[in-house]
């Protein structure tokens, strides 16, 4: 899969920077990033702004990621688009559950340049 354009989501401007950065290191330095505070914030912007890879945090005030997961694959225009989810809470039913709904992967922080790597060359 080509991936040029990267939206990262979260409510935390330095976690969004850290995701960024993982991600540069894993080899998408070139891309174009588009951030967003929350799921809300994260489909409006998925409305005006064609992007390849969605990279979000679960818990988040507004709409979470779950939320978030739900409209994306919900949407015939951006159903096909993969979602990575970062969490802090390790939960194995939990990752089944957003497995089951769509998520391309399930992250659990801390986040590395290398788990971004192994995760996104599969894609």
């Amino acid at each position: 899969m080509n991936i040029e354009t990267i939206m990262i989501v979260d409510d935390s401007a330095m976690a969004r920077l850290i995701m960024k950065q993982c991600l540069e290191i894993a080899g998408y330095r070139e891309k174009k990033f588009i951030e967003a505070i929350n799921g809300k914030d994260a489909l409006e912007k998925l409305d005006k702004e064609k992007v390849d890879l969605v990279v979000t945090d679960l818990n988040m005030p507004v709409m979470e990621g779950n939320a978030l997961l739900e409209n994306i694959k919900a949407a015939p225009a951006l159903k096909e688009i993969p979602v990575i989810i970062i969490t802090s809470n390790s939960n194995p039913a939990r990752e089944v559950e957003l497995k089951n709904k769509g998520a391309f992967a399930i992250i659990n922080k801390p986040i590395s340049p290398a788990i971004i790597h192994k995760v996104c060359s599969n894609l």
